[in-house]
């Protein structure tokens, strides 16, 4: 469709570094800065001694600094179809301060857009706290995945919190209901995961094999919290952090999770959905967080109770 507006041309930037921006590398910056221009062409600018900090050529990997001055150069961004805009949401609030924020997000809304996803929890807390200089997703939850998420407010803190995730020094447990009887010896698996890409485009998780070169090591340990005639309640800790993780590693084991629209038992989950209950959704909740805290380095514990939805399941409602 053609347009009268004349072509607008890019001119010279110049962005001072704010607090939200301070620790960045050069090249991160830049790809945020200049979103939808290829990464190729970003490197080549860098390259080219075009991108200059406090006046002076850097490289990709320099580290950014509150108050230095970025030039950008003209680079022609693309044309982007206008997306609709996320509108202000808060969330139920489990913690917060000037460098964290915990909340309990409902199951059935992304934690941001994309795929298919025009916006998510981040766009949506971004619009209703405009005057906010940083909010970040420290880690992510599946769409259908209920309970505790972490929204970084200061890059330091986001930083060190995926420090922690990385190294393995959080505890992340998750409520999950099972189909049937979990048998309470089965308390760790080791079982190796590996991502592809399914006939229908989406993206899968199954077991690895042995020696296979894509299979990354994953460890959840599983306790018993409550049974009954048709269900099992388990709390999973999640030692790796793979996609889709518990899902896998529970059905796997022979015992899919309850509503799981991917891995599940799709005749009970229709079953339960047309009950008493009206269950249509997956069970699993994300009900305890420990960490340390980025500023502080004090313990900190974060609990979000079932929602009431996942409570009449148990009760039998």
């Amino acid at each position: 469709m053609s347009t009268d507006k004349p072509a607008v041309r890019p001119s010279v930037r110049h962005v001072v570094v704010d607090e939200g921006s301070a620790g960045q590398r050069l090249d991160n910056f830049l790809l945020r800065e200049l979103k939808g221009v290829p990464k190729t062409h970003v490197y080549r600018v860098i390259r080219a001694g075009e991108v200059r900090v406090n006046k002076g050529r850097a490289q990709a990997d320099t580290r950014l600094e509150i108050g230095d001055e970025v030039r950008i150069p003209p680079v022609r961004l693309p044309e982007r179809p206008a997306q609709p805009e996320a509108p202000a949401r808060e969330f139920p609030v489990v913690f917060e301060d000037d460098h964290l924020l915990v909340i309990d997000k409902p199951a059935g809304v992304a934690v941001h857009g994309g795929s298919g996803v025009s916006y998510g929890v981040i766009e949506a807390l971004r619009r209703a706290r405009p005057t906010a200089k940083f909010l970040e997703l420290v880690h992510r939850l599946d769409k259908e995945t209920s309970g505790l998420l972490m929204i970084a407010k200061k890059r330091s803190a986001l930083v060190n919190l995926q420090d922690q995730l990385r190294e393995r020094e959080t505890g992340k447990t998750y409520a999950a209901l099972v189909w049937g009887d979990w048998p309470a010896k089965l308390k760790v698996i080791d079982v190796p995961l590996v991502k592809f890409i399914g006939s229908d485009g989406e993206r899968w998780v199954r077991p690895g094999k042995a020696g296979e070169e894509e299979a990354k090591r994953s460890i959840s340990l599983v306790k018993v919290v409550q049974k009954t005639p048709q269900f099992s309640l388990l709390d999973v800790t999640i030692k790796t952090g793979r996609t889709h993780q518990i899902r896998v590693h529970l059905q796997q084991a022979g015992h899919p999770i309850v509503g799981d629209p991917k891995y599940g038992d799709f005749e009970r989950n229709r079953e339960l959905a047309r009950g008493p209950a009206r269950f249509d959704r997956m069970f699993l909740h994300a009900r305890r967080l420990q960490m340390q805290h980025p500023a502080t380095g004090e313990v900190l514990v974060c609990e979000a109770p079932l929602p009431a939805d996942c409570s009449r399941v148990l009760e039998g409602r």
